[in-house]
């Protein structure tokens, strides 16, 4: 892992953008890792805005506000709207394209076009497509192990076990898509 990475998981509320960035978070922590996690929501009641930034650092955290994080990923076209343009140069951008039809239109970065929602339906789920995102951005960064992810979601959320072997599907599909990609 580089010193410090930081990531924006975005969308509309309901998508789970926060359990991700939580999930992610408590799993650096688990591994010893300093770790930020700071959430944002919109305005509306329902069906607005969400996102949370992760900060993962070997060393102290500086600052917990980032104008200019490393890498987001993803899950509805405003989002793409309002952080893509944001990501520093070399970064790395994770698009939900089961819901977004178009790309950043920046070249100066790294841009995954990850079928989380299309993924979790065919696992049968729709609510685990924000796992399928999450997954594809370990797998993608190592930021953190999947032991220790896997271990954190069988804590979180380890009360059902329906939801739980679910999880760990999407886990995989997002894992292995990233593999894919990058063989």
């Amino acid at each position: 892992m580089d010193k410090q990475i930081e990531v924006v998981f975005a969308g509309f509320g309901g998508q789970g953008v926060m359990t991700a960035g939580q999930l992610l978070a408590y799993t650096a922590m688990e591994e010893g890792k300093q770790v930020v996690w700071i959430p944002s929501y919109g305005p509306e009641m329902r069906g607005g805005t969400a996102n949370c930034t992760v900060v993962v650092s070997d060393d102290r955290i500086g600052s917990p506000i980032i104008n200019n994080p490393m890498s987001a990923c993803v899950f509805n076209r405003p989002s793409l709207d309002k952080f893509g343009s944001l990501l520093r140069k070399d970064g790395l951008l994770l698009i939900n394209s089961s819901l977004i039809d178009v790309k950043s239109g920046r070249d100066d970065l790294t841009e995954t076009l990850i079928p989380a929602n299309d993924i979790a339906l065919k696992l049968g789920n729709p609510k685990v497509a924000n796992m399928v995102m999450l997954a594809a951005y370990v797998a993608a960064t190592d930021i953190v192990s999947f032991d220790t992810l896997g271990g954190m979601l069988d804590k979180k959320m380890g009360k059902k076990k329906e939801l739980l072997d679910i999880n760990h599907r999407a886990f995989e599909e997002g894992r292995k898509l990233i593999e894919t990609i990058k063989a």
